[in-house]
């Protein structure tokens, strides 16, 4: 009986030794497993070394970053950052402007149909973003009498710009009369010709965007899809993240060379989400799919020096479940100080479903406005006008908030040598 017991004991032992000497060997391992994990990062950081960490903490609707010039750091302050060589020259520029034109200096309209010059009269806008109906059937000599009647009309040199990203999407030369051919897309000029190509491709249009009187392209897309059954794929560059980001970086600095501002969009991405053309659309996807994938090329555009970032309608729970992109304090905050972007930031169209159904049929301007936005598009200047006007006639809106917007859009104007 001793023996079978002293027998029992020394099994158990053993067994006792073997699980201790298991678990140690298993909590060397995951600590070495750590180690070379950040060994790697640091060795192959994504994307050519674009790397965005989330933000340590998301203010609530609440917060909702009521005045943004109240926030610290050069993210926030006109003044600095992206356009700080011409902030004296805006600020000169804006001591002498009335409450009217300082609000007119946030909205980027759809161009009228007809009294387009009336409208310039009446409010002053920063510019006018054209469509196909404003090139259909004319010749590129009218075009460009046209734009300069609508520049000759205000009294600050207008942003005029419109959507020719190649493919699917483009005003201009889909007409014959203005283009010997319809640009191409993106992704068939790159399984063509490269980033060669591209850049090629960029310079090409804004050579004739800048020939015609526009100074701004409302490109590249940012977005990364590489499903063919994604709304935004046909638009996109249908390749990986760290590719899209190459493409976006050959893009800006083409644009930049050629003299013509682009715009990066539509952040934080589109994913395989719905289109909100048409209705509300909510991205469920984990912050840190964002911070892998769709961060990159807009993180890429901006390190290569693009003025603007045009901000989507999705709801992107992660970061905001009770607001569209555009309508949302949180992910303006992520794009000014975890992306570190200084430059002008805009709306989508605000006209719509993705916002119009969110909203109930309100308007948006002064939501949109408290966002974090500093540029409005809208086809409806009167009603989005008079609404932001009120709002900082009563104090909704700060005279500090506006003039911070407007001092970087002048700014940016400055830098694109529209103002002197």
């Amino acid at each position: 009986m001793k023996k079978r017991r002293a027998k029992g004991l020394r099994i158990a032992g053993k067994t006792i030794l073997f699980l201790l000497l298991f678990l140690c060997v298993g909590a060397a391992a995951f600590g070495f497993y750590r180690i070379a994990d950040k060994a790697l990062d640091r060795m192959f950081p994504p994307a050519g070394g674009i790397k965005v960490s989330q933000p340590s903490s998301l203010p609530s609707s609440s917060a909702a970053l009521s005045s943004l010039s109240a926030a610290s750091g050069t993210q926030y302050n006109p003044v600095k950052g992206l356009f700080s060589a011409y902030s004296e020259a805006a600020q000169r520029r804006l001591a002498k402007m009335t409450t009217r034109e300082k609000v007119g200096q946030v909205f980027l309209v759809t161009c009228p149909a007809a009294g387009q010059v009336k409208v310039i009269d009446d409010y002053q806008p920063c510019g006018y973003c054209l469509t196909a109906r404003d090139f259909e059937g004319k010749t590129a000599d009218q075009v460009r009498k046209t734009l300069a009647s609508y520049q000759n009309s205000s009294k600050i040199k207008m942003i005029l710009c419109c959507d020719e990203e190649g493919g699917t999407v483009v005003r201009i030369s889909k007409f014959p009369a203005l283009s010997e051919q319809k640009f191409r897309s993106p992704q068939q000029i790159f399984h063509q010709s490269g980033l060669d190509g591209i850049k090629q491709d960029t310079e090409k249009k804004s050579r004739l965007m800048e020939s015609l009187g526009l100074n701004l392209n409302l490109a590249p897309v940012c977005d990364v899809s590489v499903n063919p059954s994604d709304f935004i794929y046909a638009r996109s560059f249908g390749q990986n993240a760290e590719q899209t980001a190459e493409f976006v970086t050959a893009s800006v600095k083409a644009y930049r060379a050629q003299g013509l501002a682009c715009t990066l969009k539509h952040f934080p991405g589109y994913g395989n989400n719905a289109d909100t053309h048409t209705g509300v659309a909510t991205d469920k996807r984990s912050y840190q799919t964002f911070q892998q994938y769709d961060f990159l090329p807009f993180q890429a555009g901006i390190q290569a020096g693009a003025p603007c970032v045009m901000v989507c309608h999705n709801i992107v729970e992660c970061m905001d479940s009770r607001n569209p992109a555009s309508l949302s304090p949180q992910v303006h905050r992520i794009l000014r100080e975890t992306l570190g972007f200084s430059g002008v930031v805009m709306t989508d169209d605000l006209s719509m479903k993705g916002v119009t159904n969110f909203l109930g049929g309100k308007n948006a301007a002064v939501k949109a406005f408290q966002a974090g936005n500093d540029l409005l598009l809208t086809p409806d200047i009167k009603d989005s006008f008079n609404t932001l006007y009120a709002a900082v006639e009563d104090g909704t809106i700060s005279v500090d908030r506006l003039n911070d917007s407007v001092l970087r859009i002048l700014a940016w104007k400055y830098s694109m040598g529209m103002l002197s």
